[in-house]
């Protein structure tokens, strides 16, 4: 069973939001198997499988029942909305207009991501990295935000790697891996991407730098890109 993360919050995002992070088209998301790890509470995988992809989200929170999940979900996106509001002035505000449609788009996001975890169980995989339950490359396109470098103050150097490395693994070569964002939460933490880059590289694989269009967190303005070695 996963481990489940109390202090992490389960937070839903909108497929324009990955769209924005993770510099995706979302029309190229057709007939693709796309992995969201962690998916959290994010109406993602809903959203991509109505436009014709297979998607498989993954996360810790799913060992819980559905309505349990539901209810953190929208507890911690209304928590972390408040948060949001409070500091607004710590945020980038472009794309959304305001905490006021920041809210708006989270609420729903959360929404359309509770109904979907009742009537489409089978899209949502209970696990956690850095060990995942899938089968090497199983996926053409590998997603992953808000954990890797974003909780660098309490995820260490080696968890990064070991974790980057299962995400790579399960993805197909020729396929992709997106990480979002290459910055802490807390601004004193380092984040360790020169270190995950080396250890990819030197494992194969080629790993590049994408500058995105999505401004929320401050200084969030990049994905890392990595392509997995031929097999």
């Amino acid at each position: 069973m996963p481990t489940l993360l109390p202090d992490y919050l389960v937070t839903a995002r909108s497929l324009r939001e990955y769209a924005a992070m993770l510099g995706l088209d979302p029309a190229a998301l057709a007939g693709r198997d796309v992995l969201d790890c962690p998916g959290g509470a994010a109406s993602f995988a809903a959203e991509a499988a109505a436009l014709g992809a297979r998607v498989t989200a993954a996360d810790p929170v799913y060992a819980l029942p559905a309505g349990e999940v539901a209810v953190r979900a929208l507890d911690d996106t209304a928590a972390g909305a408040r948060g949001i509001a409070a500091h607004a002035e710590r945020y980038a505000w472009t794309t959304f207009a305001g905490p006021e449609e920041h809210a708006a788009e989270r609420t729903a996001a959360a929404a359309r991501f509770a109904w979907d975890l009742r009537v489409s169980p089978e899209r949502y995989v209970a696990a956690a990295l850095p060990d995942l339950p899938f089968s090497d490359g199983s996926f053409d396109l590998v997603l992953s935000s808000h954990l890797l470098f974003t909780y660098a103050d309490r995820l260490d150097p080696a968890f990064h790697v070991a974790a980057a490395r299962e995400l790579v693994r399960v993805c197909r070569p020729g396929g992709e891996v997106r990480v979002f964002p290459l910055v802490p939460h807390d601004p004193a933490a380092y984040a360790p991407v020169a270190e995950v880059r080396a250890a990819l590289e030197a494992d194969g694989c080629v790993t590049a730098v994408l500058p995105v269009a999505y401004r929320l967190q401050r200084g969030a303005y990049s994905a890392l890109v990595i392509t997995p070695p031929p097999r």
